[in-house]
């Protein structure tokens, strides 16, 4: 992976959590288009060249009253089922753009799983496991990093289970 960006004071929570853990991780950004077609997932993989089912989304749900993260590849969708399976809960729905905004201090569509406000149960899709990076949101629109599965989950104390619909 690329050499890592040190200065952590003009970085996002994202950034700042990964250079005070120490990780290896590449930045990739981008110019986002507000007047894209393509979801920010899509948009993100196209502009920084990566293959889509290795860039993956970040999405809160609520899952019995506590809102919980599930990462997700681009080009599928969270099963909300199998989310709250995952976390032994009964029900799943989709969290409020702005209730997912104020608990992660992120925008839609910038909702980086790394340096959330508050730290919420995390789910990586099963697909992660086996590929040598991940790209997910570095905490704005317009830029991504990359950085082994492992790491994410280690940062993230998330777990893996197949959460994930094509």
């Amino acid at each position: 992976m690329a050499k890592k960006t040190r200065n952590a004071s003009a970085g996002t929570p994202a950034l700042v959590a990964l250079d005070r853990a120490g990780v290896p991780y590449a930045q990739h950004p981008y110019t986002h288009d507000p007047a894209s077609d393509l979801s920010f997932g899509m948009e993100a993989a196209a502009a920084i060249g990566a293959e889509p089912a290795h860039v993956f989304k970040t999405l809160l749900a609520d899952v019995d009253g506590r809102l919980v993260v599930g990462i997700v590849p681009v080009t599928g969708s969270l099963d909300l089922k199998a989310l709250a399976r995952a976390v032994g809960g009964k029900r799943a729905t989709m969290a409020d753009a702005a209730a997912a905004e104020r608990a992660t201090g992120y925008v839609v569509g910038g909702i980086s799983p790394l340096g959330q406000r508050t730290r919420h149960t995390t789910v990586l899709d099963a697909s992660a496991e086996g590929l040598p990076a991940v790209y997910v949101s570095g905490g704005r629109r317009g830029l991504d990093v990359s950085l082994a599965p492992a790491d994410l989950l280690r940062l993230t104390r998330g777990r893996v289970a197949p959460i994930a619909r094509d």
